[in-house]
């Protein structure tokens, strides 16, 4: 039997219980080294109890897990030593300035003066913050201070960045410039991103996501391949009798139709080929139709029978 192929993170029945609830399900996971890998689902999915264990901050009720080539379990100090990590919640000494903040990082991970220097001019440059620098992080934006803790957890060279959810809170200008950077950092550097989010727009941005809910892996792989699975076109209508245009194109067409608040629903193979015919067809006026194809939420409700736009 052939070695299995080099990953930075694979997990394997991979459990964690609380009391009499069970936050994640076995989980299998492999994540290649290099890879962006997004974890997608809504709150209490089971997204940021699985970044805590591969992470070490909680010790797995079962299974294991091995991240940058450790077992995280009996070697959390390596574990560590190889990864970064940038939590939901800011963690940035805000009294500190942005270069204290990385300074103070890197000497805690044994780097000498000369490699923080080195490292914290190209990293500040990287995120947008060499001019600022010196500034205390409280007069920081939102967005700058989730870019300084981005280059905080890269001070030390990391194999793995763990991100937990994070542009949580941020403006939508804010969040596409954190993106920028993270993307940035995939060219220039070979380290492997593992984040949560519930922004279906930020997993767009991954090489591959995984679909949790309620602890249990449903789906994964390329958004695009994820998308491409469900294999229909999605039809929203606006009509006068939207009742009546349900069940009409459900006899006519055999097809299923749903309702909405919204308007009309329908799942159909090539869409923009089949509206003019159900134009044709129906007699309850039709006032807009709009084709789309597949996204993420369709992904999601697909697998768990629940939009994650409105769980």
């Amino acid at each position: 039997m052939s070695a299995p192929e080099p990953a930075a993170i694979r997990t394997r029945g991979l459990r964690r219980v609380y009391g009499d609830t069970v936050a994640v399900h076995g989980l299998d996971l492999t994540v290649a080294e290099g890879e962006k890998f997004g974890f997608l689902g809504p709150n209490g999915a089971g997204k940021s109890t699985t970044i805590s264990m591969l992470s070490t901050l909680l010790r797995p009720s079962a299974g294991r897990a091995e991240v940058a080539g450790a077992d995280v379990a009996h070697r959390p100090d390596e574990v560590r030593r190889r990864i970064g990590v940038v939590f939901q919640e800011p963690t940035a000494d805000r009294e500190l300035t942005g270069w204290q903040n990385l300074y103070f990082h890197a000497r805690l991970h044994g780097m000498s003066q000369r490699e923080v220097r080195s490292q914290a001019r190209s990293l500040l440059d990287m995120m947008g913050l060499a001019d600022r620098s010196d500034a205390p992080v409280g007069t920081y934006s939102g967005g700058m201070q989730r870019r300084l803790e981005v280059a905080r957890a890269l001070m030390h060279r990391p194999r793995v960045l763990f991100l937990d959810e994070p542009t949580t809170g941020l403006d939508p200008q804010s969040r596409a410039q954190v993106w920028q950077k993270l993307h940035e950092l995939g060219r220039q550097d070979a380290v492997t991103v593992f984040l949560t989010t519930h922004y279906l727009e930020e997993a767009e941005n991954c090489d591959r996501i995984a679909v949790m809910d309620h602890g249990r892996l449903v789906a994964q792989g390329t958004p695009q391949a994820l998308k491409s699975a469900i294999g229909a076109d999605v039809v929203h209508l606006r009509t006068g009798d939207d009742e009546n245009t349900v069940r009409s194109i459900r006899e006519r067409f055999g097809l299923d139709a749903e309702t909405t608040p919204d308007g009309v629903r329908v799942r159909t193979a090539d869409g923009a080929r089949w509206v003019p015919r159900l134009c044709a067809h129906l007699t309850t006026g039709v006032t807009s139709v709009a084709v789309t194809r597949p996204s993420l939420d369709d992904v999601f409700l697909h697998h768990t029978g629940r939009s994650l736009r409105n769980p």
